[in-house]
């Protein structure tokens, strides 16, 4: 594992637009680090910081960062399409395989690769929450701190699950441009077939349906934390409430479409003649 994590990282490290990329999507999850110091100040009649409202209270703190950062994913998903769009333009996933690297090392290396750089992300995104917290929350006990860490798990499942159709999509298609336009083709797709089970069969049935659908099914991993926020504010408006916990029904089957992705990538590469 080490070996082919080595030989990956050397190809993206030497990649000028990949690491450019990588520094990129690491960066720019911090950017909550920011929006926790802003500072409004309304004609000088008062003053209003984000980190005063209560929303990087633990442990409503977890689910804020983890969705934040998770929507910045999309960079690195290029890196993850430049990975298979370079090894098809530059011939050198031909060679790889000449120097002795068997299709199966070859899709490993990019999936342990997506894992390696999920991990890091979860990890870097884990101390900033925590950080911030530590700063902010006006609740210190160590029960309340580590209430909802279940959120660092949904985030490395999401990436990882993500990274993995990103990683489909390019050994289908080939090239790093139509992988993300095939991303987003998926998206449209998904919706218009929520709206036909909608319109033969139910709303409430179509939201069951399309909770197995890939993206929705990531989505639902870390769902937004907007209406909790108000929730907080406002507790007696019970209309508010839904179900914003991480269900490990949901983390499963994010998990099983991460597994359909790299088999099918392994198998669309044993098929094509190289």
């Amino acid at each position: 594992m080490l070996r082919l994590l080595n030989l990956e990282l050397q190809k993206l490290l030497l990649n000028r637009a990949s690491k450019v990329l990588i520094f990129i999507s690491f960066i720019l999850p911090f950017t909550v680090l920011i929006l926790s110091s802003i500072k409004i100040n309304f004609f000088g009649l008062f003053t209003l910081e984000l980190g005063e409202l209560g929303i990087f209270n633990f442990p409503i703190i977890w689910h804020i960062t983890t969705f934040f950062a998770s929507q910045f994913k999309f960079f690195f998903a290029i890196v993850v399409v430049s990975m298979i769009g370079n090894e098809y333009s530059n011939k050198t996933i031909k060679q790889n395989l000449i120097d002795g690297l068997s299709k199966k090392e070859f899709i490993l290396s990019k999936f342990y690769t997506i894992v390696f750089f999920s991990l890091i992300a979860t990890i870097l995104i884990g101390i900033a929450t925590f950080c911030i917290g530590l700063y902010y929350s006006s609740y210190t006990e160590i029960s309340i701190i580590f209430r909802e860490t279940q959120f660092l798990l949904a985030y490395f499942v999401k990436l990882v699950g993500f990274f993995s159709l990103c990683l489909f999509l390019a050994m289908l298609v080939k090239r790093s441009a139509f992988a993300l336009g095939a991303l987003f083709v998926l998206y449209i797709v998904e919706w218009i077939g929520f709206g036909l089970i909608a319109w033969q069969a139910g709303g409430d049935l179509a939201e069951k349906i399309q909770g197995f659908f890939p993206l929705k099914s990531m989505y639902n991993l870390i769902k937004q934390p907007f209406q909790r926020v108000m929730m907080t504010k406002f507790p007696e408006k019970t209309d508010m409430i839904y179900d914003y916990a991480v269900h490990s029904s949901d983390l499963f089957i994010v998990l099983i479409w991460t597994a359909i992705f790299v088999f099918l990538s392994h198998k669309l590469l044993m098929k094509r003649d190289l």
